[in-house]
């Protein structure tokens, strides 16, 4: 081999030397050399370009934006016994490399770090707290009530009323938070922020939430009922009221003009009967015979005596024969 060959692959292998020498550092990530599997210097996380020995140093390359753990759907008991289904996730990044790469080493091995931890930090303060301190957001919201239920249904535990909270979601998350964080520090990293993406009952539990919420819209159905049968019966007996003052009006008032006709008639009578003498005998010929008309027929039978003015007509009658 000539001069000129030896050369051309000196300046391959110079060239390929060149090439495993360098490396460069995205504006995302962030960089941990390591020879021979133990970290050489301090981080890297500039962006640009840099240098590492070839062949015995390795770049171990680690994202610097927010992470996600999306923990799975875990059920767990509430302080009052009562067993959800929760689902959490949190944003998280790497601030020490180091220590993470010497503690965790990859982003697989901190998601499930990141499980236990959280996981098991939710699990205590789902575990110190009741259910509806849970499911409602904080202590200062206020719940949305129907304004048919308010009057006398208040106080706490009633129907239709919500008991008031102390703590909250909000305040439970935070708890939560502030309990995990310290923990992940030591892993090199930061806790960005915890949530409860979503909290379900339990399917028996579920089951009977259902017949609670029924029991009660049927609790307030006969309350309504009780309302209205009570007004119906305070109406028809206003009803019943009205209708015997208006039916006594009437009935006295009819009885008034009766009154005043048999009166009117009375006094028509009176003057025209008292005319003459013969007037006044053919009325008390007409009333005998009126009375005669009432008192006798087919199946009366009459003790009479012969002195009674009743029988004075009959009498008189006789001796006409």
């Amino acid at each position: 081999m000539n001069m000129s060959g030896k050369s051309g692959l000196l300046i391959v292998a110079l060239a390929a030397v060149l090439l495993l020498s360098i490396y460069t550092v995205n504006q995302t990530e962030q960089v941990i050399i390591t020879q021979f599997g133990s970290p050489v210097g301090d981080p890297i996380t500039s962006p640009g370009l840099h240098f590492k020995m070839p062949f015995i140093q390795k770049v171990n390359t680690f994202d610097k934006r927010y992470l996600a753990w999306d923990g799975p759907m875990v059920e767990m008991s509430t302080k009052d016994k009562t067993y959800v289904q929760v689902d959490t996730f949190a944003r998280w990044r790497i601030t020490d490399p180091m220590r993470y790469y010497l503690r965790l080493r990859d982003e697989r091995s901190a998601q499930s770090r990141l499980e236990d931890i959280l996981g098991s930090e939710t699990r205590t303060a789902i575990a110190r707290h009741e259910l509806i301190e849970v499911v409602r957001t904080d202590k200062d919201r206020k719940p949305l009530q129907d304004e048919s239920l308010t009057g006398p249904l208040t106080g706490e535990g009633t129907l239709g009323v919500l008991r008031p909270i102390h703590v909250g979601r909000v305040r439970i998350e935070k708890d939560v938070f502030d309990a995990a964080a310290p923990k992940l520090a030591e892993f090199g990293i930061e806790l960005l922020d915890v949530r409860f993406k979503r909290i379900n009952y339990n399917h028996q539990v579920l089951e009977r939430i259902y017949q609670r919420m029924i029991s009660e819209r049927l609790q307030i159905a006969q309350r309504f009922r009780s309302e209205g049968e009570g007004e119906a019966a305070r109406i028809n007996g206003n009803k019943d009221r009205d209708l015997n003052q208006i039916q006594s009006a009437a009935y006295k008032r009819v009885h008034e003009i009766q009154g005043e006709a048999d009166a009117k008639a009375t006094e028509i009578y009176a003057k025209a009967y008292a005319q003459k003498p013969e007037a006044a005998e053919f009325y008390k010929f007409i009333k005998s015979m009126e009375t005669y008309r009432k008192i006798i027929n087919t199946d009366a039978t009459l003790v009479l005596s012969t002195n009674s003015d009743l029988f004075s007509l009959l009498k008189r009658a006789e001796q006409k024969k």
